[in-house]
């Protein structure tokens, strides 16, 4: 994907389901044109699932995820299916393609629970439609299509771009929280864990978000955010850091500039802010032996300065005095059972879309684990989480009663 692209975080995702063979890869194709998934007579051919960011009119930038056969058999087919099953946790919209010249089986209506338990916005359609001396007329939910004609495959379409607009809304990242020609400083630091010749993607949409909400971004290194605070004649309405800068951002911006991370403001945009500051008292209550689950929504190369096994471990240490049991997860994994965690430590999730995190973030709350994020750990351990917390006095009282 190319610096430009939208993100996979912010992409709807549209995902396929069905039984082997039911020719669900065959409408995927249809659908977007491309020859994306492998067709094939033989059952199974679909391995394991096959992601594609793409722009599909009328919707704009998706994800279009192709899904092995739910009905897999043996031990590899477990695990294909268990790979089916958890794309659910981030799916915006459901297509379940289902033989029409079989029928519904077992498979396919336990796939139709599932997405009505998880209040899954779907699809049922009934593929190899061409085959049928007579075409039934269609029910809610439900398209009568043929992939090898691309009949009704645009009616397909339409259905699943009424449903993606119904999904999310607009969220903004931090443009609302300034008033035209407002300037906010961001506070990048360029240290070894930086990517090379770019800004990490929290950092690119704070100032994108800013520039459409007729704000003015000024960005600059921590090293020199005291100069880029000199400069302006007015005080800057917000300062946005890096949460590994917090403590010494905190020191130099003025007490009457209220300050926040960019870790802070994803948590508020995607996941659950309150509960993830409610999340950040349990670092207090850490005992030696404690297992801390550490967890990343994208895998990307390890730097020998890394945030999550290196810094976060380190700071944790130096807060609680005790000696932890770190695990880590990156990319699509993260645990259904998250029971023998004391404490769960994600990231800022960038990557993840709403659906997922929120889905993670639920795991947590249903098994009784605390969980946190990045920037919120950090600003609790530096010192400074009630003051990140300034731009929203909502979440701010809280803080009078966690502990």
């Amino acid at each position: 994907m190319s610096l430009n692209a939208t993100p996979s975080g912010e992409r709807v995702h549209i995902a396929f389901f069905g039984r082997r063979n039911a020719g669900k890869s065959s409408v995927v194709n249809a659908v977007t044109g491309q020859n994306l998934a492998i067709v094939s007579e033989v059952k199974g051919t679909t391995t394991d699932p096959v992601y594609k960011a793409m722009e599909l009119l009328p919707m704009g930038p998706v994800m279009v995820i192709d899904t092995p056969g739910i009905d897999d058999e043996g031990a590899l087919g477990e695990l294909r299916v268990r790979k089916t099953r958890q794309v659910l946790n981030k799916t915006d919209v459901a297509v379940l393609v289902v033989d029409a010249a079989e029928g519904m089986r077992e498979a396919d209506e336990e796939l139709l629970a599932l997405f009505r338990a998880k209040h899954l916005p779907y699809v049922l359609v009934w593929n190899k439609s061409d085959l049928l001396e007579q075409i039934p007329d269609a029910a809610e939910h439900t398209v009568w299509v043929s992939a090898r004609t691309s009949a009704g495959i645009h009616d397909l379409k339409e259905k699943i771009a009424h449903l993606a607009a119904q999904e999310e809304p607009e969220r903004s990242l931090c443009g609302d929280l300034f008033r035209t020609g407002e300037t906010g400083v961001l506070v990048v630091p360029i240290d070894s864990a930086a990517p090379k010749g770019r800004l990490i993607l929290p950092q690119q949409q704070a100032i994108r978000d800013m520039l459409e909400h007729g704000a003015i971004p000024v960005v600059t290194r921590e090293t020199e955010l005291p100069t880029a605070l000199a400069m302006l004649h007015t005080p800057p309405r917000l300062v946005i850091t890096d949460s590994q800068a917090f403590e010494r951002v905190s020191r130099d911006t003025p007490d009457n500039v209220p300050l926040t991370s960019f870790s802070i403001l994803m948590a508020r945009m995607k996941g659950d802010l309150p509960q993830q500051v409610a999340g950040a008292a349990a670092i207090d209550r850490l005992r030696d032996g404690d297992r801390v689950l550490i967890s990343e929504g994208c895998t990307h190369h390890r730097q020998c300065d890394d945030i999550g096994t290196v810094k976060l471990p380190r700071w944790l240490h130096e807060h609680t005095r005790a000696q932890l049991d770190y695990h880590w997860t990156s990319g699509t994994e993260f645990p259904d059972d998250v029971t023998a965690y004391r404490l769960v430590i994600h990231c800022g999730a960038c990557m993840l879309n709403p659906r997922e995190i929120r889905y993670r973030l639920q795991c947590c709350a249903d098994q009784g684990v605390p969980v946190t994020n990045y920037g919120v750990a950090i600003a609790h351990m530096k010192g400074v989480l009630r003051r990140s917390l300034a731009p929203f006095p909502e979440v701010a009282r809280l803080l009078d009663h966690t502990k």
